[in-house]
């Protein structure tokens, strides 16, 4: 069963069709947003704070101690091609860890490159695929660059939960994909396990492949810590990296854990045409992956560090009705909505000017009116991105429309 709505009055989040997102006033993707934000903030000029980041920060000492054991005095044996079929010792890695034979496991170039992978492998246009709303725009991005038809399922209330009956309304004979994020982004919500089961249930019945993609579950901790959804079934496709729980998006090493005959067949496509994995990004992973106690250890204390800061902050926000929403259990995203403020697009390049600070605006991820804050900062940042977005929204409150949007 999926938990209750905790906040009866927060925004419903609607479902996307095929192109709603991207037709819509913020019809560039989060990609574009993104670079634009970052330019105007540099025109600004004086501290710009990102409040979009959603990841921990860059762990560069224990990067460069990474670096430094996979080249000096001379390359490890983790230095070793990964052109043909991925690091060897990544691959070995990640076999045990998720309990599977490494024939169950793909190497790729980040977790972008393994969707697109999947995406390129497994559709042909006229092929239809449903995608969480709200969500990450490039799982509808990469679908639209094949040619297939995209709709969205709604993610509903402050938990994000899914309706598994609604959801299967919308299959189609030609439905191929269902794509998720658990944990979830942008909310950073952790779906109901019975709920997740069910999925892999239904994919099995209808026929379809459902991808999961996990790279923010490892921050899930106790109880709420779960194995790969791979593991459901053989019609579930687990994909990560190492960007999101280690900071270590510079790596770009992504993997897929699925079925044997589905990895297989990705496999065989990703030998057509991937040239794009490095053999040096790759070994210093393998190294990273050998020594992720480490890792582990540093993320767990910046999680540790930054969350009750943020959480005594919002729940402040909320207190005086400037946010609604709820904080997820684990990871380093919220997302709340903006009571008041429908354009937070609007509201974000505001932000931007008044108070250098970028925040995610909603409308990238098909709910216009919430923004997705990333609160795993350095102290410094995140004590001034909270302030500055704050007083933000207070001076945004107060301000006649046209100056909103000035």
């Amino acid at each position: 069963m999926s938990r209750p709505e905790s906040n009866p009055a927060a925004k419903p989040v609607q479902p996307v069709s095929d192109s709603a997102v991207f037709d819509s006033p913020a019809s560039d993707s989060y990609a574009q947003w993104v670079r634009r934000a970052i330019a105007m903030s540099r025109a600004r000029g004086g501290e710009t704070v990102s409040l979009f980041e959603s990841s921990v920060p860059e762990p560069r000492e224990l990067l460069r101690q990474a670096v430094l054991e996979t080249v000096e005095p001379a390359f490890s044996e983790h230095y070793v091609s990964a052109f043909g079929d991925g690091n060897p010792f990544v691959r070995d890695t990640l076999a045990d860890r998720y309990g599977v034979p490494r024939e169950q496991v793909l190497c790729t170039t980040g977790a972008t490159g393994a969707l697109s992978l999947i995406y390129r492998a497994l559709l042909k246009p006229g092929d239809h695929v449903l995608v969480e709303a709200p969500g990450f725009d490039l799982f509808t991005c990469l679908a639209h660059a094949q040619g297939v038809a995209v709709d969205g399922f709604a993610r509903h209330g402050d938990r994000f939960a899914i309706n598994v009956a609604d959801l299967e309304a919308q299959l189609t004979p030609r439905t191929r994909l269902v794509v998720l994020s658990d944990l979830h982004n942008p909310s950073g919500m952790q779906l109901d396990e019975a709920i997740l089961r069910a999925l892999a249930q239904l994919a099995e019945r209808r026929g379809f492949l459902l991808v999961v993609d996990e790279v923010y579950a490892d921050y899930a901790e106790g109880d709420r810590r779960r194995g790969a959804a791979a593991a459901l079934s053989s019609a579930v496709i687990s994909i990560s990296s190492l960007t999101k729980i280690y900071g270590l998006g510079v790596l770009r090493c992504g993997w897929i854990v699925g079925a044997q005959d589905t990895v297989a067949r990705l496999r065989a496509f990703s030998g057509q045409v991937e040239f794009g994995v490095s053999t040096l990004s790759h070994a210093v992973a393998a190294q990273v992956l050998a020594d992720a106690d480490s890792f582990t250890a540093a993320t767990r204390s910046v999680v540790a560090r930054c969350r009750p800061r943020f959480e005594a902050w919002f729940d402040r926000m909320k207190a005086e009705g400037l946010m609604v929403g709820a904080l997820p259990e684990d990871g380093c995203i919220c997302f709340p909505s903006l009571p008041g403020i429908d354009d937070t697009r609007a509201f974000s390049e505001w932000l931007i000017g008044k108070a250098g600070v970028i925040v995610a605006p909603g409308e990238y991820f098909g709910a216009p009116g919430h923004i997705r804050i990333g609160f795993c900062q350095r102290d410094e940042h995140l004590e001034a991105g909270l302030s500055g977005l704050e007083s933000g929204l207070r001076a945004f409150a107060r301000s006649p429309r046209a100056a909103r949007v000035g």
